[in-house]
């Protein structure tokens, strides 16, 4: 138990250390670029690990055609449009306003799926969320007169494609949890590469040494490693236990700005944080429920 509880904090300061990696990244790395190398290096890296565990990719053309639409949903779009987003916001702010995928992912459910049921938890967690964006996005929009609302909004539109890609994953049964992760990685890379090469011709470019140090940094720690965390604590804590990294990355990725890069929050965005960590924790269960669901399960299973 100790030994999952630390894994998953590991796994919420690797995301949440993501948001800082890319603000330095894309100092002096164009996002798409940024984002192509990022697909690349964690999809090779976990490629191998796969083979080391003595699992192969599937091969039908209707699974790799759900690889594409994962990647678009998981990582092409919602990554660059962060990592765009962050050439005008603070890391934190992003961390925060990135951080509301869960509740969107509620109420795409209602609207698709179907399958959630409207608590009066999660109808609380649903309003304080969105307070929080409110309180974030709209008063910074009245103070900055819209300087910074696209960036912004392009942010929040990153973590409605993280819960597209949430309900669009349900689809991946049967197979190994880590095949869609290297899968939808290698046909990100396969859809960004390209584009890079035409829009932002890295061949020209002059990266800084800390951005490159961050990009290595994002692919190897924030993405690779994250996903074998997080492959592992699906299998022992449960999907939803593993959630509760949702609302831990919050004050870890905002701390890591503000100790890193020294950012800093307007008293409306802590009090934005605050409605965002309160929304997001009531819309997942207490992580003790999901573990001794788990160990009555294995002692049926062992009867």
């Amino acid at each position: 138990m100790a030994v999952e509880l630390a894994l998953l904090l590991l796994l919420a300061t690797l995301w949440g250390a993501s948001y800082s990696f890319i603000k330095l990244g894309v100092a002096t790395v164009p996002p798409i670029t940024l984002i192509a190398a990022r697909t690349l290096i964690a999809g090779v890296l976990l490629l191998a690990v796969m083979r080391c565990r003595g699992l192969r990719l599937p091969k039908d053309a209707a699974t790799w055609r759900r690889f594409v639409i994962q990647a678009c949903l998981n990582s092409v779009i919602p990554w660059t449009l962060i990592a765009w987003g962050e050439r005008s916001l603070d890391a934190g702010l992003a961390t925060i306003l990135n951080s509301t995928s869960p509740i969107l992912t509620f109420f795409l459910t209602l609207a698709i799926a179907r399958h959630e049921t409207l608590s009066s938890r999660k109808l609380f967690g649903v309003v304080a969320g969105m307070a929080g964006i409110c309180l974030i996005v709209g008063v910074r929009a009245l103070a900055d007169a819209g300087a910074h609302l696209a960036a912004e909004i392009a942010t929040v539109t990153a973590a409605l494609c993280y819960a597209g890609g949430a309900i669009f994953s349900r689809g991946f049964r049967g197979l190994d949890p880590m095949a869609p992760a290297v899968g939808s990685l290698l046909c990100g890379a396969a859809i960004l590469i390209p584009a890079c090469l035409v829009v932002d011709r890295p061949w020209t470019l002059a990266p800084s040494t800390t951005s490159m140090l961050a990009l290595a940094g994002l692919a190897v720690f924030s993405t690779a490693l994250a996903f074998v965390i997080y492959f592992r604590l699906i299998m022992t804590l449960g999907s939803v236990g593993t959630t509760a990294q949702a609302y831990l990355r919050v004050p870890i990725g905002v701390a890591l700005g503000v100790i890193f890069l020294g950012e800093t929050l307007t008293s409306t965005a802590w009090i934005g944080l605050g409605c965002v960590v309160i929304g997001v924790a009531a819309m997942t269960k207490p992580v003790r429920k999901i573990v001794a669901a788990n160990k009555q399960g294995s002692r049926g299973a062992s009867a």
